[in-house]
């Protein structure tokens, strides 16, 4: 139905290599971005880190990578992303801002059917898998206009790549729930058929909080995690983020909700910020920013004159605050952001420019907010390198998570539970 999705020959760097090792792969001369300055070898067998020692120390396995300083990490996470209208830019008229995207994708997924759904989805997977990225939260619609077409079309994408790519569906209401009869039904049936956690856009809602409200109890009673879309626009007088952590703490759900693009913080004063900083970690409320969504669409009505401010929230210094933070894709071309190679990488080098990050400890950390931290957010339980977490595992070219960020560095190898899902040849020159 699609581009071949699995690889249709052994790299060749696996073969001929020596049979009856203890581990099927090792990894030698390797660096952590956990532990930077120190280098590792690192055994894989069964699908799993078997082994982890000091550089030069571990015996080589059936096949091995040397890999002179570079960093391995779990692979890239991605904790916000439309696969079921991406890919849509040839349908669109582009007229530009929040509104008129929303109105845009209501006029076209009418139209959309599970197979549509289903290739446009895998497209972008694969562009996800080859610069990256193992772990997924798609945020997928659901109302009476698509139905569950997109719920489907999207579960089958996913099933196409479950070889490469471990993907969560959060079911949520982009045109509105309580205003918006048949949404409620529809989003307890993709709940009830393997959804893994539930959102919102309140802002959508002719009652942002009653939508907030009902959220709450659909995540309650299916014991799924909640990421909203959350005070999207630039007028900070007003937010919604008050009451959804006043909520996280009557349900007891700290550390199970997040709120993405919060667009509205990128102009609080700092004082403001840092209270809210304080307020969000205290109730366990994670952070979404979506770097180029986020510039797209903010301050489209800012006429007088050509410094348009950025509206993206500097959520670097919310990190500093204790609050949970991650950097994702969101859409990827479509009227919401005609842009989009699926690569973190470069979310993660686009935010330090915007948000002028020049330190190196800052820059480093921008790769956490697309790797860890994403992760944390996720509440993926065995993510990471160490004795007994699974073998999903990405080679970057850079030698510190710094460069990694400052130079778009590129994803060389990956590995998925120790089967190699890509290779990417790095560039040659050619002397004459």
């Amino acid at each position: 139905m699609h581009q071949s999705s699995k690889p249709t020959s052994v790299p060749r760097w696996l073969r001929n290599e020596k049979k009856g090792s203890l581990m099927d792969l090792t990894f030698h001369n390797i660096t952590l971005p956990s532990e930077p300055g120190q280098a590792f070898d690192l055994g894989v067998h069964g699908g799993k880190i078997v082994e982890m020692k000091a550089a030069g120390t571990l015996e080589q396995g059936d096949k091995a990578l040397h890999l002179n300083g570079r960093i391995v990490l779990p692979g890239f996470v991605e904790t916000h992303i439309h696969l079921d209208k991406s890919c849509i830019l040839d349908r669109c008229q582009m007229k530009g801002g929040l509104q008129e995207a929303i109105a845009e994708v209501v006029g076209l997924k009418a139209a959309f059917t599970e197979d549509d759904v289903a290739f446009r989805a895998a497209k972008t997977l694969r562009k996800c898998v080859l610069k990256g990225t193992t772990q997924m939260r798609t945020h997928v619609e659901v109302d009476p206009v698509v139905g569950l077409r997109g719920f489907e079309g999207v579960k089958h994408a996913i099933a196409e790549f479950a070889w490469a790519i471990d993907v969560e569906i959060c079911v949520f209401p982009q045109d509105g729930l309580l205003n918006n009869p048949g949404t409620d039904e529809l989003m307890v049936a993709a709940l009830k058929d393997g959804a893994g956690s539930v959102g919102a856009a309140p802002y959508t809602d002719t009652n942002p909080h009653g939508q907030i409200d009902r959220v709450f109890e659909m995540a309650r009673d299916f014991d799924v995690d909640i990421d909203m879309h959350l005070d999207f626009g630039s007028d900070a007088t007003s937010l919604d983020v008050d009451y959804v952590c006043r909520k996280a703490d009557e349900y007891g759900w700290g550390g199970r909700v997040a709120v993405g693009h919060v667009t509205k913080f990128a102009n609080m004063s700092a004082h403001r910020l840092t209270a809210l900083s304080r307020r969000l970690a205290d109730a366990g409320v994670a952070v979404t920013v979506l770097p180029s969504t986020d510039l797209f669409l903010m301050h489209r009505d800012h006429t007088e004159n050509l410094s348009v401010p950025r509206g993206v929230t500097p959520i670097h210094l919310m990190a500093a605050e204790g609050v949970n933070c991650s950097l994702s894709t969101n859409n990827v071309l479509n009227p919401f952001t005609p842009f989009g190679d699926c690569s973190l990488i470069r979310m993660a080098n686009l935010y330090a420019n915007i948000a002028q990050i020049g330190r190196r400890e800052d820059m480093a950390g921008c790769l956490d907010m697309v790797s860890s931290r994403s992760a944390k957010l996720l509440n993926l339980k065995d993510y990471g390198i160490q004795k007994g977490a699974p073998a999903d595992l990405v080679v970057i070219d850079a030698r510190d998570a710094t460069m990694a960020v400052a130079e778009l560095a590129q994803p060389m190898y990956g590995f998925k539970r120790g089967k190699p899902v890509f290779t990417h040849a790095l560039p040659e020159l050619h002397s004459h």
